[in-house]
């Protein structure tokens, strides 16, 4: 395989896959462009690499900044917005854990915290009994996950990749 199509089918994959993780797959083969490039890329070159609008790169680069993927970089001399990708795959890994933690879990034990003090109206105690116990046995999951999460964010690669080999053995 030529490097060419390697580089397509890198960005083709890693766009299907960036679905699987929570994000669309032009952002996703933003990132992947970015990630394999040796120097910053302008949003021109983002642009026509991927064959997308303005508008679309725009927009997923701003995302790909909110979720911390992706930083500008300053090129002297020149005007245009340019583009770089952390290329340590272990960061961006717990970068990717960090925000969907933020923005799905944390948002979900948020509302079970709030459930706890439901009251049940007369007739409806043994629905309420159910409810209940599913709220807790989801605030218990919840808080497990997010205790490994923690862990994992707290870890090193070595720490992580030993355990995990003792884990699968």
């Amino acid at each position: 395989m030529e490097y060419k199509e390697a580089r397509q089918k890198f960005i083709g994959t890693w766009g299907s896959l960036g679905s699987n993780w929570g994000i669309n797959k032009t952002m996703a083969q933003i990132h992947a462009l970015l990630l394999i490039s040796e120097i910053p890329v302008c949003t021109e070159d983002i642009m026509d690499e991927l064959s997308i609008s303005r508008g679309n790169a725009n927009m997923n680069i701003r995302a790909l900044i909110d979720w911390g993927l992706v930083h500008r970089e300053v090129v002297p001399g020149e005007r245009k917005d340019f583009f770089t990708a952390g290329k340590d795959i272990w960061k961006v890994a717990l970068q990717i854990i960090r925000e969907r933690r933020r923005r799905e879990l944390e948002p979900v034990m948020s509302i079970l915290s709030n459930m706890k003090d439901i009251n049940a109206s007369k007739g409806e105690q043994a629905k309420l009994d159910e409810f209940n116990k599913v709220i807790e046995d989801l605030d218990g999951f919840t808080g497990k996950v997010d205790k490994m999460l923690e862990t994992l964010l707290k870890s090193d690669k070595n720490w992580f990749q030993k355990n995990i080999i003792r884990l699968l053995t």
